[in-house]
């Protein structure tokens, strides 16, 4: 007989064990998870990815996914001869690149991670931010030292929908949402940044947490001349902090910010290059990534 303290299954046990207050905690709560496209590069990653989603919903939790797809989009530009452009942190979208951008966002990464999904259960439905008018956008015009900057079809998000998404919600599906946008000015669809997507889906739904999964460990404290992690930063901290961050990083800490400032529990930016990512971050203790939380006099969540 094996004694009880070496049994081979003891250690999943105890992770599970470990989780129980986290899962507790998230209990039918809804939780939002960005996918960046560059955690999706790897086939093993993406797989692992979908089980942790299909774990979070039979454990209780509604998961709501985006995803964005960066190098995919880069690789179908390149093969067809266009350039990739990006000005202000945001890609230049052109008529030409924004149907390379719609094909490959709904028609490519969105169907893959469906599938993953949904080899584990037929939870995963895939949708864009033009379904059911679910996002709806205008033309996003930045500005670069006073100067307005053309990156054509780039939305900025004017209005958030819910009734979709919270159908699919109650009939235990996993939304699976491409940052698609259709504008009323126009008519026409519009790229929208995946951050800022995440960040107005969790608002509208009142989620209880934002995950950001990227390809860096989290927020450096210093960047480029520190690569240590700042682990929680309260929404006020992360304001002062904004204006140093680098371009890629601006819209997930300003998603953060938005979320927490706008009734969403908590927010995480986690390193994706991880596998099991988005469940090792449930035993993690604030150990993992950024953590940012709403200000001290307002509602804050341990996620």
């Amino acid at each position: 007989m094996v004694p009880a303290n070496t049994h081979p299954d003891l250690a999943k046990a105890e992770a599970i064990d470990e989780a129980l207050p986290w899962l507790a905690r998230h209990q039918g709560r809804t939780v939002v998870i960005k996918l960046g496209g560059h955690a999706m590069v790897n086939d093993d990653l993406t797989a692992a990815f979908a089980r942790d989603i299909v774990f979070l919903r039979y454990a209780g939790l509604r998961p709501v996914v985006v995803h964005g797809g960066g190098p995919q989009i880069d690789a179908e530009l390149k093969r067809r001869g266009l350039q990739r452009e990006f000005k202000a942190g945001l890609r230049v979208t052109s008529p030409e690149a924004m149907d390379v951008v719609r094909m490959v966002l709904a028609g490519q990464v969105q169907r893959e991670l469906v599938g993953l999904i949904n080899r584990l259960g037929p939870l995963a439905v895939g949708m864009t931010g033009e379904d059911a008018n679910t996002l709806t956008a205008k033309r996003c015009i930045p500005w670069i030292d006073a100067e307005p900057v053309d990156v054509g079809r780039v939305g900025e998000i004017t209005s958030v929908s819910t009734d979709a998404l919270n159908s699919l919600l109650a009939d235990g599906r996993i939304p699976v949402v491409s940052p698609l946008a259709r504008s009323t000015e126009d008519g026409l669809v519009y790229n929208v940044n995946a951050d800022t997507v995440a960040s107005a889906l969790a608002t509208a739904l009142r989620a209880e947490t934002l995950i950001m999964l990227t390809d860096v460990p989290g927020l450096y404290a210093g960047w480029p001349h520190s690569q240590q992690v700042i682990p929680r930063l309260t929404a006020d901290e992360l304001e002062k902090l904004l204006p140093e961050l680098n371009d890629g990083m601006v819209p997930k800490m300003t998603g953060c910010l938005h979320a927490v400032r706008n009734g969403v529990g908590a927010a995480r930016v986690i390193d994706g290059r991880i596998p099991h990512s988005v469940l090792l971050q449930m035993f993690s203790n604030d150990k993992t990534g950024t953590l940012i939380v709403p200000d001290p006099n307002e509602r804050e969540v341990t996620p």
